[in-house]
Formats: C-alpha cells, sequence, structure tokens
C-alpha cells in the first residue's frame, strides 16, 4: 500500500487550520460569553478579525512602529555588546568567569524588579511617539545572555589544528580570532541572533508596560486590559506573534545564506 506524504507547507496549513477550529468551537461553547456580557474571555476568530478590520491599519501600525524601533535599537546595542564582550574572552581568557557572570546576572534579574529602577533612571518617552529609553535598555538586556553564550561556545568550537596552523605562522590570537574563530562561530551566532528577536521585542513590551509612555503596544494592551476588551487583547497578541515569529524568520533566512554550509549545501 504506497502511502501518501504531505509536504511541509501543507501540514503547516492543515496545523493552523486545526488550531483555528479548536480555538473556535472552545469560544462558542466553554468560553461563551455569560448573559449581558458584552465579551467573553476567548472571543472567536470572526471577532478578532473584525476588530482588526475596525481598528485599521494606521492604529496599530502607529503603535507597533514605536515598539519596534525600540526592539531594534535594543537589538543591535545588545548583541553588539555580547559579542564584543564574547570576542575579547578569546583575547583575553581571564575575562571569561567575568563576562559569563554578567551574563548570567542580566538573565536572572526579573525584569519586573529592574523596570521601575530603569524608569526613575531612564525615563519613557520624552515626546509622543518617541521610543522609551527604557524599553530599549530591556530590549538590549534581553538578548544579552542569549547571544554571549551562544557565541563563546561558537568561539571555542574551532578546529584545533587550523588554530595551531595560525600560531606556526607566527599569528596572534586576533588573527585566530578573525581567521578561524569568527568562521567557525558564525553558525552559533546567528542562531543566537535568530533567538534574540522574539526575546528583544518581548523585553520592548515589557518596557513599556512601566509607564512614561504614550504610543506602543504596551499601552494600547493595557488600555484593552482595563476595559476587558477581550477582542483587542487576542487582535494585539496575534499580531505580536506574528511580529516575532516574522522577524525569526527573516533572521533564519539570512542565516541561510551567510552560512549556506550549516544546511548542507555549498557557499
Amino acid at each position: 500500500m504506497r502511502t501518501v506524504r504531505l509536504p511541509s507547507w501543507a501540514i503547516g496549513i492543515l496545523g493552523v487550520i486545526g488550531v483555528i477550529a479548536i480555538w473556535w468551537i472552545l469560544a462558542a461553547t466553554v468560553f461563551a460569553p455569560a448573559a449581558g456580557s458584552k465579551f467573553s474571555s476567548v472571543p472567536t476568530p470572526p471577532q478578532v478579525v473584525a476588530t482588526w478590520v475596525s481598528d485599521g491599519f494606521s492604529f496599530y501600525w502607529t503603535n507597533f512602529s514605536v515598539t519596534l524601533a525600540e526592539a531594534g535599537i535594543g537589538y543591535v546595542f545588545g548583541n553588539l555588546a555580547a559579542l564584543i564582550l564574547s570576542a575579547l574572552v578569546l583575547v583575553v581568557p581571564r575575562l571569561e568567569g567575568v563576562v559569563m557572570q554578567i551574563a548570567v546576572v542580566t538573565y536572572c534579574v526579573p525584569i519586573v524588579a529592574i523596570g521601575p529602577l530603569l524608569i526613575l533612571i531612564l525615563g519613557g518617552a520624552k515626546t509622543q511617539g518617541a521610543t522609551s529609553a527604557t524599553a530599549v535598555f530591556l530590549a538590549g538586556l534581553s538578548v544579552f545572555f542569549t547571544t554571549v553564550v551562544g557565541s563563546i561556545l561558537g568561539f571555542k568550537a574551532a578546529d584545533r589544528a587550523s588554530l595551531d596552523v595560525v600560531t606556526v605562522y607566527g599569528g596572534s590570537k586576533f588573527t585566530q580570532l578573525r581567521k578561524v574563530r569568527l568562521i567557525a562561530a558564525l553558525p552559533n551566532i546567528l542562531n543566537s541572533l535568530q533567538i534574540a528577536v522574539p526575546a528583544a521585542f518581548l523585553g520592548a513590551v515589557l518596557g513599556e508596560y512601566f509607564g512614561k509612555i504614550e504610543q506602543g503596544v504596551g499601552p494600547i494592551f493595557v488600555a484593552a486590559q482595563v476595559t476587558l476588551n477581550s477582542p483587542r487583547v487576542w487582535a494585539l497578541f496575534l499580531l505580536c506573534a506574528a511580529v516575532a515569529l516574522a522577524g525569526y524568520a527573516l533572521v533564519g533566512l539570512i542565516a541561510r545564506f551567510a552560512a549556506p554550509w550549516t544546511r548542507g549545501r555549498s557557499a
């Protein structure tokens, strides 16, 4: 008996349809709105789509553009600091313990604990539509640990024989880093940068929750929760998931071209 194997994209589409169907059934039965209630805790898919249409593109773009800017700035500076410190560890090995301790501290410190302090120190957005310094800092903080650990592990995975060849020809540790370690670590670095995309976006959204900002995903999330507007909350949730997934996929696509040998293809 011959079995028919569906392509991966078809399986993905069927999975999405199945999730939507289960969501719709539960929203219409188990989580149906009580008598006299305007919204249920779990709206149906048509209610969410209707919310997207009624709110309009400009409403979401005005707020998401601010959050994306905060996440992008934090992503760049957080990963840049992580890469510089990781490279410094290879040049000065004694600094590895210090750098790893810093990375662990940034990962373990809860954002809800340092958020109020950052609001007092850095403040929020100075003008309407401007980025929040707190949100940018938390976005950078959210990506630091992942990139540091991935980069250091990648740098250390370099082939020992290649490193010895550079040493024999009089190359320094910096030459080893530039000629051998960086190429060997590129797959790990790209994977870390890919994972850091959703983390940066989440850090920016959480930074907006602490206030002193009028535009962004955080403020409209809070407003929708206060008014118990569950369709808008779900609409925002799905849009945030889509944005994070799109960023993750974009960096993954760049990684496929930057390091094709990791996918079994020739450069």
